[in-house]
């Protein structure tokens, strides 16, 4: 049984008696306490060179399990080496300011896709600028929505290609290796885009300050929209990468991570639970935190994502519909071949040639252990 099960078996009881959780959140619950038990089924395996025949349980493949990530995870990166140009890359993280996290959490499909948007669009616009590199670049990024305490913090991370293709010759166009978009002139432009479009939203009637309310008026807070125009929006250009296949390791990082690990909880006890995190703070120095069960498990449920909501989104260049055509133009301007996707293997072929290290192997002889019926 893992860390985050003994959590939720422990003190569940406690927390429904204190908060309701949504329907996509009791969902998740339901799913990571049964993940890998009897309760979602069995499935046979035979080793291949032995024979021998042994059960194993389903498990519930929820997207917020941190036992059901590692498949996706090296599926999704092999998929973007598909993408990858012979260039240097950019980590670029944009985050709004904390008095907007009510508004964030009581409107997350709406404010969450208009982050990531916004962001993209900063980026976007400033490097077709006159002024800077005059070029349409790609970006990958990836919304979270937690600190290292668990706390709510929605923020987005965009890895880009430190360049583009030029507006003007359609050939590429690097930028320099220590310098990308001035941040400054990328936390404005972020800022004015992203308040725009919550004023939009607010103008239709579309946002809510909880579910009981009516929909937010205009009027209502347009002394928070002043506000929010003379305040800083916090944008980082964290690091450039070298290497291509630096890029992908890092991001997978970030890509199919849950808001907390089973090995940061350190113990479950009647005081609550103990778990390690990295203080930003105080030079990213390992710190131990006890929170009660019932603060735990609200902590963790507040990262659930909408239903159907698209995390990790792919723009300029790199969006779907311009990958045949722009993205193509990009890799043949490097004299770069095509690359195979996840989608050209099985299941079974993929985790045969590219996480065989996976692979259970059967105690007796030592044989590779596959399943009678694919799961």
């Amino acid at each position: 049984m893992t860390n985050l099960k003994i959590v939720f078996d422990t003190f569940l009881d406690d927390y429904l008696k204190i908060h309701k959780p949504s329907p996509e959140q009791a969902s998740v619950l339901t799913l990571l306490r049964i993940c890998r038990t009897q309760k979602l089924g069995i499935h046979a395996n035979a080793c291949e060179n032995c024979g021998k025949l042994s059960i194993a349980y389903n498990s519930c493949r929820n997207r917020h399990c941190p036992l059901c990530q590692s498949l996706k995870r090296e599926m999704w990166r092999f998929d973007r080496n598909a993408d990858l140009l012979n260039t240097h890359y950019f980590h670029i993280v944009f985050t709004v300011p904390d008095l907007l996290n009510p508004l964030f959490y009581n409107n997350q499909r709406l404010l969450y896709s208009l982050l990531m948007k916004s962001a993209a669009g900063a980026v976007s616009t400033l490097a077709a600028s006159r002024d800077f590199l005059e070029v349409e670049v790609g970006l990958t990024g990836i919304l979270h929505t937690w600190g290292q305490t668990l706390s709510y913090h929605p923020h987005v991370h965009f890895i880009v290609p430190g360049g583009g293709l030029s507006l003007k010759s359609r050939l590429w166009k690097p930028s320099s290796k220590k310098f990308f978009l001035p941040v400054r002139a990328l936390a404005d432009t972020f800022r004015g885009i992203f308040l725009k479009g919550l004023k939009n939203l607010i103008q239709c009637g579309m946002l809510y300050l909880n579910s009981h309310e009516q929909p937010l008026r205009l009027s209502n807070i347009q002394n928070l929209l002043d506000w929010l125009n003379l305040k800083d929006f916090v944008v980082s250009i964290k690091e450039s990468f070298d290497s291509p296949t630096h890029v992908i390791n890092y991001l997978c990082q970030y890509t199919h991570r849950v808001a907390i690990a089973n090995n940061r909880i350190l113990k479950v006890s009647s005081e609550g639970v103990t778990f390690k995190y990295k203080d930003n703070r105080d030079s990213g120095k390992t710190k131990i935190m006890t929170l009660s069960g019932p603060e735990f498990i609200r902590r963790f449920l507040m990262h659930v994502l909408p239903k159907r909501f698209v995390k990790i989104r792919h723009y300029g260049f790199l969006a779907g519909r311009n990958r045949p055509t722009k993205l193509a133009l990009c890799r043949k301007l490097m004299n770069l071949l095509p690359s195979k996707t996840s989608k050209d293997f099985s299941t079974a072929e993929f985790i045969e040639s590219f996480m065989p290290l996976t692979l259970k192997r059967c105690p007796d002889c030592n044989g590779t252990i596959r399943p009678l019926v694919p799961t």
